[in-house]
């Protein structure tokens, strides 16, 4: 699926499914709730904590499907073609880290 299809598959979802788009503030603290759950399950699957019995279950591809759906939501709402949004920005990080990386001794 492009980003574009997504975009457009998350606007049809809301406008029938959902009735309508949750207002960009409320959004913005969807997000970073969402952006919090998988942080929780990268912190225990990755990092020094340990999962509670009833978190063993979870699905890290789901939780950062939710990242990505609310995100999209966000765009839409803003106008923001995240196609384009995403070509700039890796036109910019190649261009401004061109060398950057190459040069990082902690990569090597």
């Amino acid at each position: 699926m492009k980003i574009e299809e997504a975009q457009a598959l998350v606007d049809d979802w809301i406008k029938t499914t959902g009735i309508r788009y949750f207002n960009e503030l409320t959004n913005t603290a969807i997000l970073m709730e969402e952006v919090g759950e998988v942080a929780r399950i990268m912190s225990r699957r990755y990092g020094e904590q340990s999962f509670k019995e009833s978190d063993k279950a979870v699905d890290l591809g789901d939780e950062m499907a939710d990242v990505l759906f609310v995100l999209i939501c966000l765009a839409n709402q803003t106008g923001i073609n995240l196609t384009e949004a995403l070509e700039k920005n890796l036109q910019k990080k190649t261009i401004r880290d061109a060398d950057r990386h190459k040069n990082n001794s902690k990569l090597i």
